[in-house]
């Protein structure tokens, strides 16, 4: 099945120049986000106290959710969990007081959530220490960064290094822009919304090396053709293997997001932005920068050499 022919010729190396102002805008706009107002953390990296709660009849979250600030908890995050009348209630404690918080101050803690939500019974009670929240960010960004090199070291290998810059450029582009929207809508950034982010990677990668792939088989076959000509006719060759799949995949993390529930709405949102992000990155970011770092045939064709006539 294909949405398009196979003699579709659309210019998309016409456009690279606007593609990179865009890119260059969205990414500045992301880290200016990141360092203005940083990432809100969940509970994984905070440490906090997390109360799963469930009532005999479905759960109103916005009563929930006032009750607890009128007992003195403003900051309290308040999702939907399994069905309708579970509710996950998540206290992140002041950062001055996470690291000393004692057994005592964690029971009075949850007693007035009791207290403050009559009716609610309670199932189960978990607790993160701040220093396992700390040592969840570090592994978490230590994963992101092995990712990335062990990607370039790839790519390097199977391809050449032009390629490996061009795609490293782009998978450190994709989670920048997925994080920098969540820093400015403040949205909730837990261990859920870092496996999207490190998913969104490996899915970006995915369609960076079908398109590299296809330029490395029309050098050999477009011998006369420059490489801003080869480079469009592979991202034309892969387009309806790239919208099919973007596409489809689209729809399943849609579902997720509308009838996932509270739980996965971070990681569906992450995904969503991934899907997007990546499947322009893997044309714009990727392909657009490899021709800019000087790609040309001699990198991926080699020439044979001439064979010695004399006896």
């Amino acid at each position: 099945m294909e949405f398009f022919k196979h003699n579709t010729n659309i210019n998309f190396m016409a456009q690279r120049k606007w593609a990179a102002v865009l890119s260059i805008i969205l990414f500045v706009a992301s880290l200016v986000s990141l360092s203005w107002h940083g990432l809100n953390w969940g509970l994984d990296f905070t440490g906090g106290t997390q109360i799963q709660l469930s009532y005999p009849q479905a759960a109103d979250l916005t009563q929930v959710h006032d009750s607890l600030e009128k007992a003195g908890f403003p900051e309290a995050v308040v999702i939907s969990f399994g069905t309708s009348k579970d509710v996950l209630v998540s206290l992140v404690p002041k950062e001055q007081h996470a690291a000393v918080m004692t057994d005592a101050e964690r029971t009075a803690m949850v007693s007035q959530v009791v207290a403050a939500l009559p009716g609610a019974k309670v199932n189960q009670i978990d607790y993160i220490g701040p220093t396992v929240g700390q040592e969840m960010a570090t592994r978490g960004l230590l994963a992101i960064i092995i990712a990335l090199l062990g990607t370039m070291i790839y790519i390097a290998f199977r391809f050449d290094m032009r390629f490996a810059i061009g795609s490293t450029v782009a998978l450190v582009h994709d989670p920048i822009i997925i994080v920098g929207i969540f820093s400015f809508f403040h949205i909730e950034f837990n261990l859920i919304a870092l496996a999207a982010v490190l998913t969104v990677i490996g899915y970006s990668l995915n369609d960076t090396i079908v398109i590299f792939d296809r330029v490395r088989e029309n050098f050999r076959k477009f011998r006369k053709a420059d490489a801003t000509e080869v480079m469009n006719q592979s991202i034309n060759q892969t387009l309806s293997r790239t919208i099919m799949t973007s596409a489809l995949t689209l729809i399943v993390v849609l579902a997720l997001f509308f009838l996932g529930g509270s739980l996965l709405h971070g990681f569906s949102l992450a995904l969503i932005i991934g899907i997007v992000v990546g499947t322009y990155s893997s044309i714009y970011v990727a392909g657009s920068l490899t021709l800019a770092l000087g790609l040309q045939r001699q990198h991926l064709v080699v020439v044979p050499k001439e064979a010695d006539a004399r006896p």
